[in-house]
């Protein structure tokens, strides 16, 4: 998978960031927060990007990876329920950063114009693999260390977490842009379709969820 970035460089005090945004608006992409979960609805090249993104946040523990889409407008057919919900942005950050999410508002009004870049990242469109039954029991262990930790700052998600957290959940974007579209076409009447991080996994340590659902209609 290629993906076209925007690095950006700013400094908080003595301290230089590297902060990677998508190259380009990913318009038909909105976060919601809805107090008890988080929700999200994608068109297939938004939820594709957000899974690039997703792998490239494992394997660049040195940068903030940012998807600024909290501008965006709601898709048609949810916009008159969810209006009074707040849309976010979402902020992806290993954990050994150590960055504090209180102060993404003071280095996010640093940002300048960046430097297009290009990222070459595994190819994930296959088949995602199946998560060993050992593996799923290793999560709900005291001593699992591969969790996501969720603030929610500055109309921002922050999902905190390690490289494995990244890479073993990118595949619920992708899983949304790959089957997305058939559903919707093969099943008009019932179009829903969508993937979750769901809390009750063990991968998420203080937050919530996160319901992903596919949605072609983006109609203003």
């Amino acid at each position: 998978m290629r993906l076209p970035i925007q690095v950006h460089r700013a400094r908080l005090g003595v301290q230089e960031h590297r902060v990677i945004r998508p190259r380009g608006a990913v318009e038909r992409a909105v976060l919601l927060d809805q107090d008890h979960v988080l929700n999200g609805w994608f068109d297939r090249g938004a939820a594709r990007t957000v899974g690039g993104l997703w792998l490239l946040a494992a394997r660049s523990p040195r940068s903030l990876v940012h998807l600024p889409i909290r501008g965006n407008r709601l898709p048609g057919a949810f916009a008159p329920a969810a209006g009074g919900d707040e849309r976010l942005d979402l902020v992806l950050v290993h954990h050994s950063l150590q960055f504090a999410p209180s102060r993404w508002k003071e280095l996010r009004a640093r940002l300048g114009a960046g430097v297009p870049r290009t990222a070459d990242l595994p190819e994930a469109e296959g088949p995602a693999a199946e998560v060993p039954d050992t593996a799923l029991e290793e999560r709900h262990h005291r001593e699992f260390r591969d969790r996501f930790h969720q603030h929610v700052v500055a109309g921002t998600l922050f999902m905190t977490g390690s490289a494995r957290a990244f890479r073993e959940t990118a595949d619920r974007f992708l899983d949304v842009a790959r089957h997305g579209p058939a559903h919707v076409r093969a099943h008009p009447a019932s179009p829903h379709y969508c993937a979750e991080i769901h809390y009750l996994e063990g991968l998420v340590a203080d937050g919530r969820g996160l319901h992903l659902e596919y949605c072609e209609d983006w109609a203003a």
